[in-house]
């Protein structure tokens, strides 16, 4: 998705079918994250799942954002009937903390930080939309920004959208973030449309049956930078 540069704010108003794909994705979500709040887990719903502004194709994505053993996690999910067909590993930058996804389907993951996250690695969630339970089951939906950079602010007839290019102190504040996020995004995101996905430093793909944290352990004897974020956590 290209960025959008320039844009005028400008009101979408969404249609019945749309309530209804927003509706189901959202009972999906409810139903992991009630799993995971049973097992003492504090899970949130990322992206346009909290923003509204989802379409057939947008993923189902639920964020752990304190280090927790990726066996509670699955024990969590298993309990409750879900089965997990696909299990990666992560670390975007040498100097991100690396993250174990486990998905559920194709459309559908659970993001665990196998470290502290830094804060702005924290305020990357916000900045793109996150909300917790009782928002889920309320209905309430929250500002955001996509990554065509267009910040997503609901309404009752659906959300006003307008480009972040410009008005990054102004989105700042309402996302309740840094200005940090919102320059590193936007830096991120634009380099992306110029030079297209440049992948990531570290990904490690897993059969559902494998112990994340052993595989992790067993990396970073060669890969350092994972070492080091690893360390007095996993080492």
């Amino acid at each position: 998705m290209k960025p959008v540069r320039v844009r005028d704010a400008r009101l979408v108003v969404y249609t019945a079918s749309h309530w209804r794909l927003l509706a189901a994705k959202r009972r999906k979500a409810l139903a992991i994250v009630n799993a995971l709040n049973a097992s003492g887990l504090d899970p949130l719903v990322i992206g346009s799942i909290a923003r509204g502004d989802v379409h057939e194709g947008s993923d189902i994505d639920i964020a752990i954002l304190d280090p927790v053993p990726t066996f509670r996690v699955e024990i969590a999910l298993e309990t409750a009937g879900f089965n997990i067909v696909r299990k990666e590993v992560v670390q975007a930058t040498p100097r991100h903390t690396p993250k174990a996804y486990l998905y559920l389907d194709l459309e559908t993951s659970i993001h665990v930080p196998l470290a502290p996250l830094s804060r702005l690695e924290q305020e990357f969630y916000r900045f793109g939309g996150a909300i917790g339970r009782k928002d889920l089951e309320a209905g309430r939906r929250v500002p955001g920004v996509n990554k065509r950079l267009l910040v997503i602010v609901p309404t009752e007839e659906g959300h006003i959208e307008y480009s972040v290019l410009g008005r990054e102190r102004e989105v700042a504040q309402l996302l309740g973030v840094s200005l940090d996020i919102v320059k590193e995004r936007v830096t991120v995101l634009s380099k992306r449309d110029e030079v297209g996905r440049t992948g990531v430093f570290f990904k490690l793909v897993l059969p559902p049956s494998a112990n994340i944290e052993e595989a992790v352990v067993r990396c970073a004897r060669t890969v350092p930078a994972l070492r080091k974020k690893i360390e007095g956590w996993l080492l």
